[in-house]
């Protein structure tokens, strides 16, 4: 099914309102405007802030800093968010150390965004400045084992066999360090809260977040409110893929602003203050294969060290995909962390896989040379039947199937095993494939679904859609389960109000809020079936619930359709308006812990090369994606095409630069850092390979969210490689380092 998105219309005229985009209704008083003073040093204490100057202008209320805040809860407890990392989480204008530089310092407040931001430029701060740490590779030393202890992070497993022992005897072997410098998101929706404060105290607060429910979670426990004093709504979301996970420090300001002053306020961070909260982390990797001969491997060895900050332990699976990918039986995992002087780092598509698969596959491509083997053909010797590292079956795994009907399309038997040996004019031509890999994950949920008496139906989960098309695909699941056309059905979102939904993210949103869907769906069919076999004279009286379908906007027998009632007509019968059920949907942990579950890919990417300027260009791209059922194609080619152009924004294109001397991020803008743009992309293919998981969720998807950008950049670096004879191991591989001999 490829259906265009149901929220299309309101988003291309502009109905679709944003965070920074409500109002304060009649009664509820103007509203007030935030400006973020950012620090200027990178570790120390605030000596004082002088804010005579800014006070005095024409329009500004207050400047709140950590001297005159509202009273905010002490404990580090009440800063958890359900993604939290171990650690202590950040709280902004709490006390006066500085742990970051960019960290807010103040907050100044005025009736205008104008005298609000030039009151922010007026502010000067003095500090007692503290030596900093901001570089990964001059501490790898201080490295150590991190806590476990954040939702999705699974800890390395323990070595299996003798991969050192192995590693050192092999016939054929390589090794090799990669190197990651960081990345920041850059939605084009800023971060942004807009508190309107109600008469009644009230707070009802439009963040940009990837759940209401855990924005709301952190206001309540940070200020001491009660949950129902508080209300959050996302109903439209502008972009996130993970900075969007945990509240930023735009939401707690806006909310103490609000408290102090009896205000509603917003607060809207700059795109240079979006570069001042989490990151992509720098990571370091180190790997080694050995293989025989034949191209059988021997022995995987993967290390990874990454950074994190001085205040929380924030971690990836980093490695473990390299102990799941590839039948061998010695394999030695390792990851460790140092802590440094920056803010937190945090989740961004594909976190850690989109690291670590790049090393392995990039390894696996240096293997297959020293092996003079196709890098397809040595993957497809090491196909793992079952999970190397646990023993377990897979739930469902197609990327057998990936491999070869990506190949065809690309026309990958074509390709010589030679670099350097393919050329257009000036530039050289690159083949290159990786494979990728993401985790198939599964949360619980509550969904309610209303079918009115006019036969329209309302579902409702406080789900999120982060532009991803979770509206289109929930309403497709609900107009599926209940044989009703989709312009009957309503899917209704963003608001902490509705039903529990998990935290947008992990690509687990249409298996999780999907199966809740799908299982309130089923709980009013049979109530509908049951009223149907209550109507006078009803054909269905002797029915049994297995002998209908629901289909047409009614119930029928599934043998004799001709024999069915509208649903319109049941309601009319019934004498009700509407009827509502409600269902939780919990995973099925016992079943599902008995299986691998994740979603594959076959990435074949062709560059072309300029060898004087070292220019690479993407030319073409095939991405062959094995996730499950997919609910609706037209949204889910959107997603994987999405993950293959922040592919190679990761091969080619993104990274900030820090200035270590000042521990400061240097190019915080979109002038400096670098994303792909249209002249960028050109032809990308996706394929979806047929599957249907009814392990990971009783709908048979899996999530294409993160596994589109998993293996691009690895295949990018491969079709390099392919092109020239050179190896580039580190993103993003920028001119100067391809044209390195």
């Amino acid at each position: 099914m490829a259906v265009s998105r149901v929220d299309g219309r309101d988003k291309v005229t502009g109905q679709a309102r944003y965070a920074a985009e409500h109002w304060p209704e009649a009664g509820e008083g103007p509203l007030l405007y935030g400006v973020v003073v950012s620090g200027s040093v990178a570790k120390g204490r605030i000596a004082a802030i002088h804010a005579d100057a800014a006070l005095a202008l024409p329009g500004v209320v207050d400047v709140i800093s950590h001297e005159n805040r509202p009273r905010i809860r002490s404990f580090d407890i009440f800063y958890k968010d359900m993604t939290a990392p171990g650690g202590s989480p950040f709280r902004p204008l709490y006390d006066d150390k500085v742990l970051y530089s960019g960290q807010p310092v103040a907050l100044v407040v005025a009736e205008t965004f104008e005298a609000a931001r030039h009151g922010a430029a007026l502010v000067r701060v003095d500090y007692d400045v503290e030596p900093h740490e901001t570089y990964l590779l001059q501490h790898r030393g201080r490295a150590y084992t991190p806590s476990r202890l954040k939702a999705g992070y699974t800890p390395p497993p323990d070595t299996k066999g003798h991969p050192d022992d192995r590693w050192d005897s092999a016939a054929v072997k390589i090794e090799g360090e990669y190197y990651s410098g960081v990345e920041h998101h850059n939605p084009l929706e800023m971060f942004a809260s807009t508190v309107i404060r109600g008469a009644d105290g009230h707070l009802t607060i439009y963040d940009k977040t990837q759940s209401s429910q855990n924005s709301r979670w952190y206001v309540s426990h940070v200020f001491g409110l009660s949950k129902d004093k508080v209300t959050v709504r996302n109903p439209y979301v502008g972009g996130a893929f993970g900075s969007g996970l945990r509240p930023q420090y735009q939401l707690p300001l806006a909310v103490m602003a609000a408290l102090k002053l009896e205000r509603s306020v917003r607060v809207v961070l700059t795109r240079q203050q979006m570069f001042s909260f989490g990151h992509r982390p720098e990571t370091q990797q180190r790997v080694r294969l050995a293989a025989e001969p034949d191209g059988t491997l021997s022995a995987i060895i993967h290390e990874a060290l990454a950074e994190t900050s001085r205040i929380e332990d924030y971690v990836e699976v980093v490695v473990n995909w390299s102990g799941e990918l590839y039948a061998c039986e010695h394999i030695r995992l390792g990851y460790k962390l140092v802590d440094l002087d920056h803010a937190s780092p945090m989740d961004m598509r594909a976190p850690g896989a989109a690291h670590g698969v790049h090393a392995l596959e990039v390894a696996m491509d240096e293997l297959s040379y020293a092996l003079k083997m196709d890098p397809l053909a040595l993957r497809l010797k090491n196909y793992a039947e079952v999970d190397p590292s646990h023993g377990l079956p897979y739930s469902t795994k197609e990327l057998r199937a990936c491999y070869e009907q990506g190949a065809a399309r690309f026309g990958w038997d074509k390709r010589p095993l030679e670099p350097g040996t393919m050329r257009e004019g000036r530039e050289l031509i690159g083949w290159g494939m990786a494979t990728g890999m993401w985790d198939a994950m599964q949360m619980f949920a509550r969904a309610s679904a209303v079918l009115h008496a006019d036969g329209n139906l309302v579902v409702s989960s406080a789900a999120t859609d982060i532009g991803t098309g979770t509206y289109t695909a929930m309403s497709i699941i609900a107009a599926d389960a209940m044989g009703l056309p989709l312009e009957r059905v309503r899917f209704q979102l963003g608001d902490s109000t509705l039903p529990v939904a998990p935290i947008e993210g992990g690509s687990s949103h249409v298996a999780t809020v999907g199966s809740a869907v799908d299982g309130v769906c089923d709980k009013l069919k049979e109530r509908l079936f049951n009223m149907a076999r209550r109507m006078d004279d009803s054909p269905l009286a002797t029915a049994r619930l297995a002998d209908v379908e629901f289909a047409n906007g009614g119930v029928r027998l599934t043998a004799r359709p001709e024999v069915a009632v509208s649903l319109t007509d049941i309601m009319a019968a019934s004498g009700e308006a509407r009827i509502e059920e409600k269902y939780m949907m919990l995973p099925n942990m016992l079943k599902q812990m008995k299986y691998q579950r994740a979603t594959h890919s076959a990435v074949f990417v062709e560059v072309r090369v300029d060898p004087e300027f070292g220019t690479v260009r993407v030319t073409r791209v095939v991405s062959a994606v094995a996730a499950g059922r997919i609910i609706n194609a037209k949204t889910a080619r959107s997603q994987i095409v999405g993950g293959v152009v922040w592919g190679i924004g990761q091969a080619l294109h993104e990274e900030t630069f820090c200035d270590h001397h000042e521990g400061r991020f240097m190019n915080h803008n979109l002038s400096e850092y670098h994303v792909s743009v249209n002249a960028d992309i050109h032809d990308i293919d996706v394929i979806f390979v047929q599957e249907d998981d009814r392990i990971v969720s009783r709908i048979g998807a899996k999530g294409v969210g993160e596994i589109g950008q998993v293996g691009v950049a690895a295949a990018v670096c491969n079709a390099i490689y392919h092109a020239t004879g050179r190896r580039v191991r580190s993103t993003p591989m920028t001119p100067d380092k391809v044209m390195l001999p």
